[in-house]
């Protein structure tokens, strides 16, 4: 019998560490290949961990709540054959491969470090992969401790780091600026100083973990955005005659369900490419244009929580492509299969309160994106259309949009004109479009 370590696999970029939610087998129990038998929670996203091959656990190494390192083993199973542990192929699950460049943004600051003699205290908490860019790039403790981190509990992720050298230009190290504006207020989850009156018979909850990160993530959207919302009621009529007569079809072709979500996807991402300016993030005082264009969707949990899966560069995607992504994220968002980079990268985000048969909402815009769209639902309703020979009353199947953006950016101009050529392309929706 030989022993296998089984490591915490590759999570995507600029993930590089999880925390044990809890183990799905006990030390002694038997697993087979591709068996769950842990569950992590990252930042972004909680996943369970298959093992790679067949075997008994005889020791589980990181324990429920301890943290792990990429690469780092988490358990020893027995296994056929001889050998050791070290003997071991270390074979990792990957959540995805990474490209080209993702490689060697990872691998060029690793390979200096030997050679870098700058250190930091043990009370700055820095990734493996931050701490190797502030070395390659000799960046100072203070000036560390001047950035502020988007990471969970305000940690500095590879992203703030590589947009603060960005900025940092040839400055030297002492005169450098911070990435974000000084009067960024930090954001806060705790209560506030008074304390809160509980009466006998109340039950007091703890938060779980992701209700922390949605907690924290909200407060520090709206303590960033200037938020303003503007409304527009749809008629959606050929929407739902074009999906009435296509969605059979479509499911017996595919076996997807056609819902209503990737044509409003595919009506979103057309304004987009009208209005580019609603594709940015705010860095300081610096506007960053994305060239990609990818939306995130609001999906709610079984557990009452809420997540945002995001399509992928959404314009190079047909119809039929946004529906089976659409439908393979919100499957997976709610069996908890998703992946930490499923949940990354989005540039603008759709948020269907229609599911919920709302008519309409206010949606917080989730950083650091400038605005969001919120789905009312489909209801019929009598409505006056203009007709050659004048107006008439017809029943139609009316929705509420409304969007949400932020202020610093986003003016009401480039807002409501976004929010019209959506609900342009929705209302003149081509009932011969193929799918």
């Amino acid at each position: 019998m030989a022993e296998y370590k089984l490591l915490l696999p590759s999570m995507g970029e600029g993930v590089m560490e999880a925390t044990i939610i809890t183990w799905l087998f006990n030390e002694g129990d038997n697993v087979k290949e591709d068996d769950s038998v842990v569950e992590i929670a990252t930042d972004k996203v909680d996943s369970d961990v298959p093992t790679p091959v067949s075997g008994k656990i005889v020791k589980i190494l990181k324990q429920k709540d301890e943290v792990a390192k990429v690469g780092e083993a988490i358990a020893i199973l027995e296994i056929e054959g001889e050998g050791t542990a070290s003997e071991e192929v270390k074979t990792e699950t990957p959540a995805a491969t990474p490209d080209a460049d993702t490689l060697k943004a990872i691998e060029e600051p690793l390979q200096t470090v030997a050679a870098s003699n700058v250190e930091f205290s043990g009370d700055l908490y820095l990734s493996p992969l931050v701490k190797s860019i502030a070395q390659q790039e000799k960046i100072s403790e203070t000036e560390l401790k001047s950035i502020k981190g988007s990471g969970l509990e305000g940690r500095i992720t590879k992203e703030d780091i590589l947009a603060y050298v960005a900025n940092r230009g040839s400055q030297p190290a002492q005169q450098a600026a911070p990435v974000q504006a000084a009067s960024t207020p930090k954001p806060a989850v705790s209560a506030p100083a008074a304390t809160i009156p509980v009466s006998a018979g109340d039950e007091i909850i703890p938060m779980d973990r992701m209700r922390k990160i949605i907690a924290e993530n909200m407060v520090k959207a709206k303590q960033i955005a200037p938020h303003v919302t503007s409304f527009i009621e749809t008629d959606v009529t050929n929407v739902v005659k074009w999906r009435n007569k296509n969605k059979a079809v479509f499911e017996k072709r595919e076996g997807e369900k056609l819902t209503f979500m990737p044509i409003f996807v595919k009506a979103v991402v057309k304004a987009i490419q009208d209005f580019p300016m609603i594709n940015v993030s705010v860095n300081g005082e610096n506007i960053i244009k994305k060239k990609n264009i990818n939306i995130g969707m609001a999906t709610a949990l079984p557990d009452g929580n809420l997540i945002v899966p995001v399509i992928k560069n959404a314009d190079q995607l047909s119809l039929s492509g946004l529906a089976k992504a659409i439908n393979d994220l919100a499957y997976r968002a709610r069996n908890k299969k998703l992946r930490p980079e499923d949940t990354q990268g989005a540039t603008y985000t759709i948020s269907n309160v229609g599911s919920f048969g709302n008519l309409m909402g206010t949606p917080i815009i989730p950083q650091p994106q400038v605005a969001i769209l919120a789905i009312g639902a489909i209801v019929k309703k009598p409505a006056v259309l203009e007709t050659a020979d004048g107006d008439v009353i017809a029943i139609r199947n009316l929705m509420f949009m409304s969007h949400s953006y932020d202020h610093r950016v986003v003016d009401g101009s480039l807002g409501g004109m976004m929010l019209k050529h959506v609900h342009d392309y929705l209302e003149n929706w081509d009932l011969n479009t193929e799918i």
